[in-house]
């Protein structure tokens, strides 16, 4: 038996049409019927050819002009150089005759998401975020005018991180990192982002203190029951030696000071200044030489020392890395995202418990507006808006999540194509599946890390809610556009992140001049979509001076004093 041999790699690969397998035989039987009979033809015209010289002269003119037609084909036809090869596998691709209406993630054998083909081809698409059938959609490479405009990226005016410390902080850092008597204990607690934010002002308050910072304790998550440590979440050894010229970190206490009991604090003001700190817990700290702190959470004030504000973004954006398998996981997903183009992530704020404490209407139907309703009576203490307002004057605002049909809506205003992939972050939504179908039905591309992960891929961290909100984030901050449903720590610490990183698109919705134009129902559509391009048209993650912010936190608006260009000077 002889031994088939690969005649081409299968480096370069292409989809094709699927087409029936009669069609390539009727085909092929037609071209070699005519292959049999064209041989005497030829034979004839040559003859008459070498007995004509004017019929030899027409024949070169017509050779040119088809010569010159062959080199402009591509650009007047839409179909390329794969059409022959469409037609080669018909047999290998089943063909699709399904009436569903969602688009389609890989086989969990493959979500590199790499397949799609370049070329303007039909492919069956199929979204399974909540299941679903199949779809023959027609996808193409092109993207045309408004699509690519919503793509580009912001002018970032030059500005670069700039965390050129004054000599006095370096001078003092000198004595600070030497600190043996003093440790300073941290428990920080709530989700992932609020973790993260809390212990970025453990290090500042470390260094306010001069004091040594014991890697802080995660407390036990109750509603999610994740028991992660700091190193199941994040990069431990780059937390240390990162920051290790401005304070020093330890993983445990040491051994002559476990028996000592630690003075714990019974609670720091909202806003707390340095000089709070320095006469609440210096003369305390000195005498014990541990001090305990809970209850972080936006604590330290906003507006600090230039230096200490350079401090956090370095904690921030330099230091508080994820764990190498999470990073790793995080960044693979991202890459599965981006194998067919940019991307958007959004963070829908669509679950129950977000409605409840907004007192906002879900925009579904009665049948969930009353749940959320009858939850919010049960638990009152949830409502964070104010009471006074009716659900209404709330959404009109600007204090309730926009919806799955808003953003939808407001994406596609912006310019955003029907073909774009989509990553959403964000927990169950109430209704489910139906609180989605508005995106669903309008971007079909529509996927979450369930979709695009293998089973395998996820099984470790099923019960670690914290882990699983730090994959979401990585795929929302490399994303080529995010936008978030809502306000929230993961939105504030990925619009810093990515401001940070070069100033990436991030569309901030404008809710409160944006919502009357969606109720008014006498503009068109075209009217509605320049509306929001203007109301957004300085909202799109370019530059923002957190000296206009007063009381913003630095590692959202990290502009002026963490990031610098040609025309401004580092802040000392």
């Amino acid at each position: 038996m002889g031994t088939w041999k690969k005649k081409n790699s299968y480096k370069n690969k292409v989809s094709y049409i699927s087409v029936p397998a009669q069609i390539i035989k009727s085909v092929s039987s037609s071209s070699l019927t005519h292959n049999k009979s064209s041989k005497k033809n030829t034979t004839k015209f040559l003859f008459l050819l070498l007995r004509n010289p004017k019929l030899w002269a027409f024949c070169l003119l017509s050779l040119s002009v088809l010569g010159i037609v062959s080199r402009l084909g591509p650009c007047l036809s839409p179909s390329g150089p794969h059409q022959e090869s469409q037609l080669q596998s018909s047999d290998s691709i089943a063909y699709t005759r399904s009436n569903s209406t969602h688009a389609e993630i890989p086989n969990a054998d493959d979500r590199s998401l790499d397949m799609i083909p370049k070329p303007p081809v039909a492919v069956v698409e199929k979204n399974e975020t909540f299941g679903g059938d199949s779809k023959l959609i027609i996808t193409s490479k092109h993207v045309l005018g408004d699509e690519n405009e919503f793509w580009k990226q912001p002018d970032g005016l030059g500005y670069k991180p700039c965390l050129d410390f004054s000599a006095a902080y370096r001078r003092e850092s000198k004595r600070i990192v030497r600190e043996r008597r003093k440790y300073l204990m941290v428990v920080v607690s709530g989700g992932m982002n609020q973790q993260k934010n809390q212990i970025v002002d453990a290090v500042v308050i470390a260094r306010i203190l001069g004091a040594v910072l014991v890697v802080p304790v995660l407390q036990v998550n109750l509603i999610w029951g994740d028991e992660s440590e700091f190193s199941d979440i994040f990069d431990l050894e780059r937390f240390k030696s990162v920051l290790a010229d401005d304070v020093k970190i330890v993983s445990l206490l040491p051994a002559n000071k476990i028996m000592t009991r630690p003075t714990e604090d019974g609670g720091m003001p909202f806003n707390a200044s340095p000089q709070w700190i320095h006469s609440h817990y210096l003369k305390r700290f000195n005498r014990d030489g541990v001090l305990l702190l809970r209850r972080l959470d936006s604590r330290l004030s906003k507006d600090l020392p230039s230096d200490l504000q350079k401090l956090r973004c370095k904690a921030a954006f330099e230091a508080l890395k994820f764990s190498p398998r999470v990073m790793e996981l995080g960044k693979k997903l991202a890459e599965r995202m981006r194998s067919k183009g940019p991307y958007i992530a959004l963070h829908l704020r669509l679950e129950k418990d977000v409605w409840v404490r907004t007192g906002c209407l879900t925009g579904l139907s009665s049948k969930y507006d009353e749940i959320a309703r009858l939850e919010g009576i049960k638990r009152p203490e949830l409502l964070t808006a104010k009471s006074s307002m009716t659900p209404n004057e709330r959404k009109l605002a600007g204090l309730c999540p926009l919806n799955a049909k808003e953003v939808t809506r407001l994406l596609r205003a912006l310019g955003a194509p029907r073909d774009a992939r989509i990553y959403w972050a964000g927990g169950e939504p109430l209704g489910g599946k139906e609180a989605l179908r508005p995106l669903t039905s309008e971007f079909p591309h529509l996927y979450n890390k369930y979709d695009i992960a293998l089973p395998h891929e996820l099984k470790p961290f099923a019960k670690r809610a914290s882990i699983m909100a730090a994959i979401d984030y990585i795929v929302c901050k490399e994303s080529d556009v995010f936008m978030a449903s809502h306000g929230g720590n993961m939105g504030r610490a990925i619009q810093g992140h990515r401001a940070y990183e070069g100033h990436k698109k991030l569309i901030t919705p404008n809710k409160r001049q944006m919502l009357p134009y969606f109720l008014n129902t006498s503009m068109t559509e075209t009217e509605f979509e320049k509306m929001m391009k203007k109301l957004h048209r300085q909202s799109l993650g370019q530059p923002e001076i957190r000296v206009s912010k007063a009381g913003r936190d630095v590692t959202k608006y990290p502009v002026p004093e963490c990031m610098c260009n040609n025309q401004t000077t580092p802040t000392v």
